[in-house]
């Protein structure tokens, strides 16, 4: 492993500007003058203010992406530090993960080298011990089931089956099933001893399938005795799901079996809450292999999690394969010093892009389906499209100034603009190739945080709000997701989008399911306006959002410090009149990928938030238990 020779330490003091300031110290560890260079670094806490620093000057902003220079003439010596300030700040600094999370100087040549970066430290405050995120956990029954089943009346044996095996007679659907459960028991548990068998064995228990269409769609019922167990269901789903609880059951008792049993007798009827249980991924910011994607997907069908929500493009980067525009996946994924796009939350002198072919989504869409979940696509559009934009300069109004309004993450002209005919073109070939990558039934096309004041300057945009009689930003992004909507309705598809959608008019509510994640209440609003709502309050659903108040928490803290205990009591129906929860489809976690520059970062953050909000979406109200679930969540699954 290669040392960097130089290291960025950073200060955050509540004095010094509105915000604080950071006080910035770069070390230069190598045996080498260094003189003649700039430093960047990429933080989520930005400058505003280029005139607020001292012993430096600023060079250049965009989003994350800082640069600044040292005085004139500077000549950093081996073993000294170069120390200076930045006051002008849009933000405070909270938490350790607010500071820079990468940076690197460009020496006079033109090298680029990464210099490594140490957590952020906020005087006054001081270290403090982890905060328990889960309490001693408490079982009445003592089976490991997560979620919780809807109605258990079962009775713990003293010893459990070593296998479980389909009984002679058995449907070759059935069988099948079986072996699907049992590789994805082998892709989680890798070491662990698989649950069930092909073949009968003496020490084994015989497990007999019954198609019984009085069970609820997804639903189960178990039913247990010495002789046999029987699973009854109504669809595959609920089949899967089923086999998924006798494999919780049975590693549970196997590996704890002072604390977890198996059943001898008795029965487990259960069935979902919702309709809608879902998880985000934002692969934009940070990007996850394919082997990532789909263990992501194991863990969140072992959870009964029925949607996955694969957040494909935003400013950062464009990760879909287009076969009608490989520039998205060629310039408009590639960050890096010299690349169209600048490094960005965690990117140093090293160039990163990565993508997913076509034939890699297939893939994905396969396995998702074997277990039972369905993939919703996201491309974000009209916002979030600065990769997009970097890619296709001709989808701009080339009259616009070039920052003549700037998104809430600082990017300049970041918006698609409605008024230039290529717009639709690239989204009418964009649609055709989505939909037959993706067999689902809605497609989302994001629709949030389009900054007021987008398009305003420019003359296309100008000349169409006088022909069509618009006025303002969110009158204009409306008659664009209106044309959009046309487009899905065309492919016999269904549009989802983030709750910005319904601004400035909206689109029609018929076929049209919103995710609420500015608070609750919107969700509440959307309801009220006709929209079917899916629930996902950064407030409570987000999980880059910090856990714990302590500085050496990582995480986002703009919607408030999250703990699972918060996470897992919220009730997301919470004041929904009753004409109106017809309308709450179900709930769903937001995995946003800012912070998460690590594996570590990802399954501290993640877990145990996301089985929290997996129970919420299946168990029903009454039959939630914070301890039980503190009891029974260590054994789940991690990325």
């Amino acid at each position: 492993m290669t040392v960097a020779p130089y290291r960025l330490e950073s200060l955050w003091q509540p004095d010094g500007g509105p915000n604080g300031r950071f006080t910035f110290s770069l070390f230069n560890l190598s045996d080498v003058a260094l003189s003649g260079f700039t430093l960047v670094y990429t933080s989520l806490t930005r400058v505003i203010d280029a005139k607020a620093c001292e012993n430096a000057t600023f060079v250049r902003r965009n989003a994350n992406f800082h640069e600044f220079a040292p005085p004139t003439d500077f000549v950093l010596e081996p073993g000294k530090s170069w120390i200076f300030t930045v006051s002008g700040l849009h933000r405070p600094a909270r938490h350790c993960t607010d500071g820079a999370k990468s940076a690197y100087v460009t020496l006079a040549d033109g090298k680029h080298v990464t210099v490594g970066v140490s957590d952020l430290l906020l005087e006054g405050r001081v270290n403090e011990p982890p905060p328990m995120l889960l309490p001693e956990g408490r079982l009445t029954l003592p089976f490991s089931l997560q979620p919780w089943p809807a109605e258990i009346d079962a009775r713990p044996g003293d010893g459990f089956p070593v296998v479980l095996y389909p009984a002679e007679g058995s449907s070759a659907d059935d069988v099948r099933a079986v072996s699907t459960a049992l590789s994805h028991f082998g892709r989680l548990f890798e070491s662990d001893h698989a649950p069930f068998n092909l073949v009968a064995s003496p020490q084994g228990q015989s497990l007999q399938f019954s198609v019984d269409p009085t069970i609820a769609p997804e639903g189960y019922k178990l039913a247990f005795s010495p002789a046999a167990i029987t699973l009854s269901f109504a669809d595959a789903a609920g089949r899967q799901y089923g086999l998924t609880s006798l494999s919780q059951l049975l590693r549970g008792a196997r590996s704890h079996p002072q604390t977890f049993r198996f059943p001898v007798s008795g029965t487990i009827s259960d069935k979902p809450r919702y309709g809608w249980r879902g998880c985000h991924l934002d692969v934009s910011r940070q990007f996850y292999p394919v082997a990532d994607i789909k263990r992501l997907i194991d863990i969140l069908a072992w959870l009964k999690v029925n949607i996955f929500h694969w957040h494909l493009t935003d400013d950062e980067a464009w990760r879909l394969e287009i076969k009608a525009y490989p520039e998205l996946t060629t310039t408009g994924v590639l960050r890096g010093p010299d690349e169209p796009l600048l490094p960005q939350l965690g990117n140093s002198a090293e160039p990163v892009g990565g993508f997913y072919s076509q034939e890699d989504v297939r893939d994905i869409v396969a396995h998702a389906a074997s277990l039972s979940v369905e993939i919703i696509p996201e491309i974000d559009i009209p916002g979030h499209s600065t990769a997009t934009l970097t890619a296709l300069p001709d989808l701009s109004d080339g009259q616009e100034a070039p920052d003549s309004y700037h998104s809430v993450q600082g990017y300049p002209n970041n918006a698609l603009n409605p008024a230039v005919p290529a717009t639709y073109e690239f989204l009418e070939s964009v649609l055709d190739e989505m939909v037959e990558l993706f067999p689902s039934s809605y497609l989302h096309i994001g629709g949030d945080e389009v900054a007021n004041g987008s398009w305003l300057a420019s003359p296309l945009a100008k000349a169409l709000m006088e022909k069509e009689g618009i006025s303002g930003t969110f009158a204009l992004q409306s008659y664009f997701l209106k044309r959009v909507k046309d487009m899905l309705s065309a492919r016999g598809r269904k549009l989802a989008g983030w709750n910005e959608v319904a601004h400035g008019g909206g689109v029609a509510a018929a076929d049209t399911l919103l995710m609420a994640w500015e608070n609750p209440q919107v969700g509440i609003d959307l309801a009220r306006q006709g929209y079917e709502v899916v629930m996902t309050p950064g407030q409570a659903y987000y999980l880059d959002m910090v856990q714990a108040e302590a500085f050496q928490e990582p995480g986002a803290s703009w919607a408030g410090t999250v703990p699972p205990a918060h996470t897992y009591a919220y009730e997301a129906e919470g004041e929904f009149p009753e004409e109106l929860k017809d309308r709450m489809k179900g709930v769903q976690a937001c995995i946003w990928s800012e912070h998460f520059l690590s594996r570590g970062y990802f399954n501290r953050l993640v877990f145990p938030r996301l089985p929290a909000i997996a129970e919420a979406a299946w168990t029903p109200r009454a039959r939630k238990d914070w301890h039980r679930f503190a009891a029974i969540v260590p054994l789940s699954p991690k990325l």
